[in-house]
């Protein structure tokens, strides 16, 4: 391959593996499309065996799929293990969103929250950045509570904070490799299954009045963000907001 053949496939997904946990449903699952769209070789893993299979019959036949249990270190391990090299990794792993305030919240449930949200990410890592190939990229998944919190996202704002801290820390650490974070505001997916369909959709109007782009986003915008992080070269340690204006009303 020439320098300016070399040069190119910099700027690419096109024959790229990418790693996606989380990539059965929701923003994982419009990452993966999205990526296999643009030539990438698309792994997607999740504990919900059905929901891998539902999702492979929307990937390209280059897709695999892997029930993978995100909340236990020895099987993230194992799925590192055998997964040979690969040249991004994207984790949007999580538990389906639930508001309450303090004094509502039982402990257990709020430590238990943090199991896949931030040890399955902070796992993820440890075991598969080792396998990542020279240029490769680590894309993790936050969300604006970090920023602009709300009544009863005590636990939310807690595990985004936590998530951007960490992706820090780790652009350092695993430098070159790149490790940076998508912070998406409210978007629609099964994430707030746990509301009742009536409360649902009106928490979507009412977003999409008060945003400057009066609209809610579905995953796949959401999606095009992490296809910016993983083909920018020149970006590190970053939090990507994309959330229609959410921080600025």
């Amino acid at each position: 391959m020439s320098t300016s053949d070399k040069q190119a496939n910099r700027f690419t997904l096109a024959g790229k593996r990418v790693i996606i946990l989380g990539g059965s449903a929701g923003i994982g699952l419009a990452v993966a499309r999205a990526a296999a769209a643009e030539g990438a070789v698309v792994v997607i893993g999740s504990s919900n065996p059905q929901r891998v299979d539902d999702a492979l019959k929307t990937l390209p036949a280059t897709a695999t799929g892997y029930t993978v249990d995100l909340s236990a270190e020895e099987a993230i391990k194992d799925f590192f293990a055998t997964m040979g090299p690969f040249d991004h990794l994207v984790y949007t792993a999580g538990e389906n969103l639930r508001l309450s305030n303090i004094s509502e919240t039982d402990v257990a449930f709020a430590r238990n929250y943090f199991t896949i949200r931030y040890w399955g990410a902070f796992l993820s890592i440890k075991y598969g950045a080792p396998s990542l190939r020279e240029g490769g990229a680590i894309t993790l998944t936050s969300g604006v509570a970090a920023e602009r919190p709300g009544k009863g996202w005590s636990l939310g704002t807690s595990i985004c904070s936590a998530m951007e801290g960490f992706t820090r820390a780790m652009a350092v650490e695993l430098a070159p490799i790149r490790v940076n974070i998508v912070s998406p505001g409210i978007v629609k997916t099964d994430l707030w299954s746990a509301m009742s369909t009536e409360d649902r959709e009106s928490m979507y109007n009412a977003t999409a009045h008060a945003l400057p782009v009066k609209m809610v986003a579905g995953p796949e915008e959401i999606a095009l963000t992490y296809l910016y992080l993983m083909k920018q070269p020149y970006t590190t340690g970053q939090t990507v907001v994309v959330d229609g204006g959410w921080v600025l009303v």
